[in-house]
């Protein structure tokens, strides 16, 4: 279990939002818990410092390309990049210093994976450089995977048939708990169990987080095999958690 940091950003300054809130980018509905005139440079410098490897940004909407490679060219290597990447855009960023591309929306096609499209991405970028995320919202009894900023449900859940079948095209999984993103009201435990228990490869969750116990609570529901993101909940975002806790917690 490890932890992942972020830099989630839109027009370009660092934010943390309400993942249920992201209809469109323009969208007065949009809710930020945090934002800050702190660069984004500043906080890949201190990831850096804390050695903290495999963290991710995320570009909410457009206008932030600029930010965006300037944490990339802080810490070389150390993030995963996320938000409209496609196989005419993907290699321009690991060239910019990203370690992988996270993609979602463009490997989906009504409602359903497109194999072709994933098996493209995978050779533009190498199956060892994709991430897939697979965020989810609750419907029913089952986690649905969700598009097109989270808003558009698939025909796909959250299940061991599909978490190994596209394991065989990516290095690593993203999963945000939607429902819970953001609103530091506590993690998905179920989702968690799911993950942990089903992923063949390295999988991250994000969502949910509210206090510093909760890392104990995602490493044993996870079996110790879910990396945790935690965003809104941290002092260095608004929050209560203390950041430096959250490092020295992993450390130990």
């Amino acid at each position: 279990m490890r932890f992942r940091p972020c830099i989630d950003l839109r027009e370009g300054r660092v934010v943390q939002i309400i993942g249920s809130s992201l209809i469109d980018k323009n969208s007065e509905t949009l809710k930020t818990n945090f934002e800050t005139d702190r660069s984004p440079e500043e906080f890949a410098r201190m990831y850096k410092e804390d050695n903290l490897t495999g963290g991710h940004v995320i570009s909410l909407g457009s206008g932030n390309e600029e930010a965006a490679l300037s944490a990339l060219q802080t810490f070389p290597g150390g993030f995963h990049i996320g938000g409209g990447i496609t196989p005419q855009n993907a290699v321009a960023y690991l060239d910019a210093g990203a370690s992988h591309v996270i993609v979602t929306s463009y490997v989906f096609s009504n409602g359903r994976i497109d194999l072709e499209k994933l098996k493209l991405l995978q050779e533009t970028v190498g199956k060892d450089r994709l991430v897939l995320d697979l965020s989810c919202r609750k419907k029913g009894s089952d986690f649905w995977i969700v598009t097109d900023r989270w808003q558009k449900f698939t025909n796909e859940i959250i299940s061991p048939e599909i978490l190994n079948q596209l394991a065989d095209h990516c290095d690593e999984f993203l999963v945000h708990g939607v429902d819970v993103e953001g609103k530091m009201e506590g993690i998905q435990t179920e989702l968690i169990g799911i993950l942990g228990k089903y992923s063949p490869i390295p999988v991250t969750y994000a969502g949910g987080v509210n206090a510093l116990s909760d890392l104990d609570l995602v490493k044993e529901v996870g079996q110790n095999r879910v990396d945790l993101t935690i965003g809104s909940a941290l002092d260095i975002f608004g929050g209560t958690v203390p950041y430096r806790s959250v490092v020295e917690w992993f450390q130990n």
